[in-house]
């Protein structure tokens, strides 16, 4: 088993600023996407922003960028910045999820005291 989700993400899709390490591991998406699914929220920012520290970058398959936002936000719901961040990462690969993007920021001014 890998130490971390991370470092299973890098073993499985790449690093775009290290090189992949050695590993005797199997790889298998499936078995990464157990990982992902049962992951805290720390250990998937972790993840992101290691991986794919401007948004724009990395080897992280979109889809899984997607669904590591969303598991956070479950765990997470009231966080205004992160609610911006995944609002960030939908708008940056495709305008499929331009509504959901505008709804996570709608959320997180809501959430935000007003002066």
């Amino acid at each position: 088993m890998h130490s971390n989700v991370t470092a299973h993400a890098r073993c499985l899709y790449g690093d775009e600023y290290r090189p992949t390490p050695a590993c005797g591991l199997e790889h298998r998406e499936h078995y990464f996407i157990e990982e992902l699914t049962f992951a805290d929220a720390d250990a998937l920012l972790a993840m992101l922003h290691e991986l794919c520290p401007n948004i724009v970058d990395g080897h992280l398959p979109v889809w899984v960028r997607n669904l590591a936002y969303r598991l956070v936000l479950l765990q997470r719901p009231d966080e205004p910045a992160l609610l911006r961040e995944a609002a960030q990462n939908l708008w940056l690969h495709g305008p499929d999820w331009d509504d959901v993007a505008a709804g996570l920021v709608e959320r997180a001014d809501a959430l935000e005291p007003r002066s």
